[in-house]
C-alpha cells in the first residue's frame, strides 16, 4: 500500500509541475501575442534582434548566394511583419512548435520573391533557370533541419543573456562574463576587478540566478508547445537546479555563448545587433 500510495504521490506530483509548466507557457506566451496583436513596436523589435539574424542566415542559404544583402534583410522583416499580422490565426490547439511556424512564414515569403522574381525574368524573355534552380524552392519546402531548431534555441539563451546584461550592473556582468563566458578563474577575475574572490562568487551566482529567470521568461515566451518550453533543461539548463548543477548551468551557457559567436562570425551576423560581449 504503502508503494502505491507513494507512486500516487509522484503521479500527483508530476501532473502538477506539468498543469504548472503549461500555465505558465499560457500566461507568457499569450501576453507576448498580445503585445504583437497591439502592434507594440518593443514586441516587434524584441523578434528582429532574437530572429533576425536566424532568418538572414535561413534565406541566405535558400537563395545560394543569388540574393543581395538589402534583399535577405527585407525579406527577414517582411518574415517578422507577416509573423506579427498571422498572430492572429495562432491556434495552439494545433500544437505546431513556434521555431516550425517562424520557418513556415520565411518559407513563404522567400518563395513569393521567387515567384515575382521568376515572373519578371518571363517578361523579359529571360529562362526562369538562369535566376534561380529547383533546388531553391525544393530547399524551401523542406522539414526543418536539426541545424535550424538547434539555432532557435540558442538565439533565446543569447536573447536572455542580452536582458541579463541590461539589467547588471557593469562590475556584476563583468564577473560573469569573465568567469562564466571567457572560463577564467575566481582570483584572476578578482585581481582584474579588485573584488575578493568570496565577492566574485556571491555576484556570480546574483547573475546566474537572474540567467535561470530570464530563460525560462524567453523560452516560454517562443515556445507553443511544452516540447519547446522543455528545451532548457534537455540541455543542462534547469531552473530549479541542486547546486552541483551550478557547474553545469554555466558550462552549457558557455558553449551555446561560443556557439553564438562563431556562427555570427563566420554568417556576418555580428554586424546586427549586440550581443553579451559587447
Amino acid at each position: 500500500m504503502r508503494r502505491r500510495s507513494g507512486h500516487r504521490d509522484a503521479t500527483r506530483s508530476d501532473r502538477r509541475a506539468r498543469h504548472t509548466i503549461a500555465s505558465m507557457l499560457s500566461d507568457l506566451t499569450t501576453g507576448f501575442i498580445g503585445r504583437l496583436r497591439g502592434r507594440d513596436p518593443a514586441a516587434w523589435f524584441e523578434l528582429w534582434e532574437t530572429f533576425g539574424p536566424i532568418l538572414r542566415g535561413q534565406l541566405g542559404k535558400w537563395g545560394g548566394g543569388r540574393l543581395g544583402a538589402e534583399t535577405i534583410q527585407d525579406l527577414s522583416q517582411e518574415t517578422l511583419t507577416a509573423l506579427s499580422d498571422a498572430i492572429d490565426r495562432h491556434d495552439p490547439d494545433k500544437g505546431a512548435r513556434f521555431s516550425t511556424w517562424l520557418l513556415a512564414i520565411a518559407k513563404h515569403t522567400f518563395c513569393g520573391e521567387l515567384d515575382r522574381r521568376m515572373a519578371q525574368k518571363r517578361g523579359s524573355g529571360v529562362k526562369p533557370g538562369e535566376l534561380f534552380d529547383d533546388s531553391a524552392a525544393d530547399d524551401a519546402g523542406s522539414s526543418p533541419p536539426a541545424q535550424y531548431e538547434q539555432a532557435v534555441f540558442h538565439a533565446k539563451v543569447e536573447a536572455a543573456l542580452r536582458l541579463v546584461e541590461r539589467e547588471s550592473d557593469f562590475v556584476e556582468f563583468s564577473v560573469f562574463r569573465m568567469r562564466v563566458l571567457e572560463g577564467r578563474p575566481g582570483r584572476d577575475v578578482g585581481d582584474a576587478l579588485g573584488l575578493s574572490e568570496p565577492t566574485v562568487t556571491r555576484r556570480l551566482q546574483r547573475v546566474r540566478e537572474r540567467l535561470r529567470v530570464r530563460l525560462t521568461e524567453v523560452v516560454t515566451r517562443y515556445s507553443f508547445t511544452d516540447d519547446e518550453a522543455q528545451e532548457a533543461a534537455r540541455n543542462g539548463l534547469q531552473s530549479n537546479p541542486n547546486k552541483p548543477d551550478d557547474a553545469l548551468f554555466d558550462e552549457a551557457v558557455a558553449e551555446i555563448y561560443h556557439r553564438q559567436q562563431d556562427l555570427r562570425a563566420h554568417s556576418g551576423w555580428a554586424k546586427d545587433g549586440r550581443s553579451a560581449s559587447q
